[in-house]
Formats: structure tokens, C-alpha cells, sequence
């Protein structure tokens, strides 16, 4: 059953009458990793033992690239495995499921990559009803972002549209819902432009949760005056440890959440 986001709210303060407000979500870094000061971090995630990234190209960085691949933890460096046309697609965030790996692009055209998850080999592609941002699964169906409000379920077997999500809190609709992982039940999502990561329950599109990591960036802006927005969520289920970075970072962090 496909939901739109609608959300009516108090003109009077701008929240909207009860919902309740997102509780702080406390977080500790427990250790900083390198990081390739030339990726423009479009998804980051962690898969069989090995931290993966894809990034996009931009003109403004020349030396950014369309790409994905798993992340030499020494180096911060890329081993690409899948590279796109920079000048045709702007890579975005990816998901391993199924034995697949699923690539988003943005926008001219619009489309999501299918390939093999042990030979990169292209499956196949589909195109997007809207654009691609962050992409990831709760062990069932593939969960995309386009930087609206909405998240947009999809069946991995053929890219069929499933459901829509609508996110909000108490003051409505969370616009610029970026990069994505699922982590124990919970949507852990970027909200772009911004310094927060918010806990979303699939179940409602409530979201319960909010961390805000202004304190990091500022301190990553100062030391890396390059340094854009962050963006990338890892979550390795077996450790439980949990990687955080941005847009040509100096470092990965890895954090644990508090509550």
C-alpha cells in the first residue's frame, strides 16, 4: 500500500499537535580512521567483513569520481570496483542484497545499476520514478531516498515500487533525507545541508530519535577547510560498530550511539 507524506501543522508554534519531538540521541566517537580528501562521499556501508564507499563526481572537485568500492581502512583510499562515466552519471549511494549490488545515480538519466556482488559484472538497470540519493535494506526490500520527505521501498528482484514512507517530526515532513543505513529495527538517515542523523521507525515514519554532530564538523571544517557536508552511515552487524564520515573528509569516525 503506497502513503504519501500529509501532515497538517500549529500555525501558532509550528509543531504539529501531538507529535512528540525527537529525543536527543547521545553518540560517542570511539576512533578516527583516514579518509580520501577527494571523495565526494555519496554512501557509505559495511558488507561481509569490509567497509564499502561511493562517491560521485562533481566539476567543482575535478578530482572527485562516479565510483564504489571497498575502503582500504589504512589508506582511506578506494579499490574501485564499478567506475561511471563522469560525465554522464553522478554516482550515489549503494546496498548489497541478494547477492547483488544496487548503484543509484542522481539525475540525466536517472537510473539504478544492478551487478554482481562478487564479480561487479552488470546485471542490469532500471530507471527512477524520482532521483536517487541514499539506498540501503532492511534484509527484504531495498529503501531509497530522493531528498524529499519520502523513502520509496523497492523490490530488489525487478526495482518495483512497493511503498512510500512519509518522514516526519513534530514540526512535519523532514525534507533532505540523504544517505541511509538500517540498524536494529531503525532507518538511520542524513539529513542533508545539516549536522543531524535522525532515527526513523519504518513502521510509522516517525522519527525518534535525533544526533546532532555540529561539534564534529566544525572541528573536521577546521582542520580540512574542503570538507562539505556530512554524509555516510555504516553499520557493521557483527561488531556492532558504527562509521560516520562526510564529503572529502579527512576521517572516517567510528561511534557508538548512547540510548
Amino acid at each position: 500500500m503506497l502513503a504519501c507524506n500529509s501532515s497538517a501543522t500549529d500555525s501558532s508554534s509550528g509543531a504539529t499537535p501531538g507529535l512528540s519531538e525527537p529525543s536527543s540521541l547521545n553518540f560517542s566517537v570511539i576512533n578516527a580512521l583516514p579518509h580520501d580528501t577527494t571523495s565526494y562521499t555519496e554512501g557509505l556501508l559495511y558488507h561481509d567483513g569490509q567497509l564499502y564507499e561511493s562517491t560521485g563526481h562533481t566539476d567543482s572537485y575535478p578530482n572527485s569520481q562516479s565510483q564504489f568500492g571497498p575502503v582500504d581502512l589504512k589508506t582511506g583510499k578506494i579499490n574501485t570496483k564499478v567506475h561511471l562515466d563522469n560525465s554522464k552519471y553522478f554516482g550515489e549511494g549503494i546496498c548489497f542484497l541478494d547477492g547483488k549490488v544496487f548503484q543509484l545515480t542522481l539525475d540525466s538519466p536517472r537510473v539504478c545499476f544492478v551487478y554482481d556482488a562478487k564479480t561487479y559484472r552488470k546485471l542490469n538497470e532500471y530507471p527512477l520514478n524520482s532521483q536517487g540519493w541514499g539506498l540501503t535494506t532492511d534484509g527484504t526490500s531495498l529503501i531509497r531516498s530522493d531528498g524529499s520527505s519520502n523513502l520509496y521501498y523497492h523490490d530488489p528482484s525487478n526495482f518495483k515500487l512497493t511503498r512510500i514512507l512519509g518522514v516526519t517530526d513534530n514540526y512535519g515532513p523532514i525534507n533532505n533525507l540523504n544517505e541511509l543505513e538500517f540498524i536494529n529495527g531503525y532507518i538511520y538517515a542524513n539529513k542533508w545541508q545539516t549536522n543531524y542523523i535522525y532515527r526513523i521507525d519504518p513502521a510509522s515514519g516517525k522519527a525518534v530519535a535525533k544526533a546532532d554532530f555540529s561539534q564534529l564538523v566544525e572541528e573536521t571544517k577546521h582542520r580540512y577547510e574542503n570538507a562539505e557536508y556530512m554524509n555516510g552511515i555504516a553499520y557493521d552487524s557483527v561488531t556492532k560498530k558504527i562509521y560516520i564520515t562526510g564529503k572529502m573528509w579527512p576521517n572516517i569516525y567510528e561511534i557508538t550511539f548512547n540510548n
